[in-house]
């Protein structure tokens, strides 16, 4: 393999966050990449550590243990598990193309269950605030050519989203602002984070202040008085003079984190940012986009929207889609212990989903498709070993904004390893082949 010649591949797009950066340079010789240039620290290790800790061999549990099987007798261990349940969840998605989501909807229509992505744990209540206030908003390009004041309110994109303000805002060259003489940043954050320590303006809010925040906000462009000296425990006069800098600039756009959507007050929160936006719309332009976390979890909303009319906790047991938050999510679900089988698709809920669902989801048979190995795929009865997307196949994805991408395959995956898509549409067909609950 060393011995074949070594290839460059341009324009390469990244599939770690939603940032979506699609200018890398990949070297790879043979099944081995060489070099990611232009990519953050992340994306390189993504390109260049793909071997590690890879899953070469489907695994079904016998005696208790994980034991390599064949292709088609872990596809049929799967498909059998899926269709003696009553009350099947099938979860993740965020890391894999709209391709596989696809497939993956299908599969839940046929077996009846409960279909849930990585938002029901991060953005959720981002998407009940615009169902309630409506969204203002734009492509990163033009945030990137337009913006002259970049607000990032409880996030930190200098860890979580490394590349993004030196393509998309205070760093980047756009075509009307050049240089980052010519745009304002301000962060609003609980702490001076790395990304604070670069801001213009930096306002440290009270822990879950921002709803009180925000509505301020609102009051100070609406030309009301605010009542109190501080609020969240910024001085008003900060407030009003934060307020001032919003309606003069001619482009603003504000950005927004987990600290918003998962602290006291949720979609309450991301409903006053959007309606903070519609209401600074009036006297200038200004836009709002979440910053994402995983390449695809945009991408998981878009392909469950245009199959089932719901982006995110969809339940299908009934034979038509039902979305109720809190009750069809996937985490609340099994913290009741209503799941009886799991089919993880390109996620680790073990790892990251609250004790009371982890401690319901080991107790159930679970399904992984992933490339590598994680503690869910250690409490699995079947797993199957997928291609990474974006390294070893090709697929198509939704960057933060909204913008589709096709994501390049640029080296092969490992001997008999076979994609997320090919693996779900086997499990389709022997379903189907075995009589599916609908």
């Amino acid at each position: 393999m060393r011995n074949m010649p070594r290839t460059t591949l341009q324009n390469v797009l990244c599939t770690f966050c939603a940032s979506g950066c699609d200018n890398l340079e990949i070297t790879y010789d043979g099944r081995i990449v060489d070099s990611a240039r232009n990519g953050c620290a992340i994306s390189v290790s993504r390109f260049t550590t793909a071997d590690e800790s890879r899953i070469l061999k489907p695994l079904v549990r016998r005696e208790g243990k994980l034991r390599p099987t064949t292709f088609t007798r872990a596809i049929d261990r799967a498909a059998r598990i899926l269709i003696n349940a009553k009350y099947p969840l099938l979860y993740g998605w965020s890391q894999t193309s709209c391709e596989a989501i696809s497939k993956g909807i299908e599969l839940a229509e046929l077996v009846g269950g409960i279909v849930d992505n990585t938002t029901t744990s991060c953005h959720g209540p981002t998407i009940l605030g615009v169902q309630d206030a409506g969204e203002a908003t734009c492509t990163l390009g033009e945030v990137r050519h337009s913006a002259d004041l970049v607000i990032y309110w409880a996030c930190n994109p200098v860890h979580s989203h490394p590349r993004h303000m030196n393509r998309y805002t205070i760093f980047s060259e756009g075509r009307f602002r050049k240089t980052r003489k010519d745009r304002k940043l301000i962060v609003v954050d609980v702490r001076k984070t790395d990304t604070a320590k670069l801001a213009d303006r930096f306002i440290q809010i009270q822990p879950n202040g921002d709803y009180e925040l925000l509505t301020a906000l609102r009051t100070a462009i609406n030309g009301e008085e605010i009542e109190q000296d501080f609020v969240a425990e910024v001085p008003v006069e900060t407030i009003e003079e934060i307020a001032d800098m919003m309606m003069e600039c001619e482009f603003g756009a504000l950005f927004f984190g987990l600290g918003l959507t998962m602290t006291m007050g949720k979609h309450r929160n991301t409903e006053a940012a959007l309606a903070l936006v519609r209401d600074l719309n009036y006297v200038t332009k200004f836009v709002v986009v979440p910053m994402r976390g995983w390449f695809n979890v945009t991408g998981a909303n878009e392909v469950s929207t245009w199959q089932t009319g719901y982006p995110y906790a969809v339940d299908l047991t009934q034979g038509y889609p039902r979305f109720n938050p809190g009750d069809t999510s996937a985490i609340d679900a099994l913290a009741r212990g209503e799941v009886d089988t799991a089919l993880v698709v390109a996620s680790d809920p073990v790892s990251h989903f609250p004790r009371a669902a982890v401690k319901n989801l080991l107790e159930i048979p679970i399904v992984t498709v992933e490339p590598k190995r994680t503690p869910t795929s250690d409490a699995s009865e079947v797993v199957m070993p997928s291609a990474i997307i974006g390294v070893e196949a090709a697929g198509t994805i939704y960057r933060i904004d909204g913008v589709a991408l096709e994501a390049k395959k640029v080296i092969e995956p490992p001997l008999g390893v076979r994609t997320d898509e090919e693996i779900l549409d086997a499990i389709i067909k022997r379903v189907k082949k075995m009589g599916a609950r609908r």
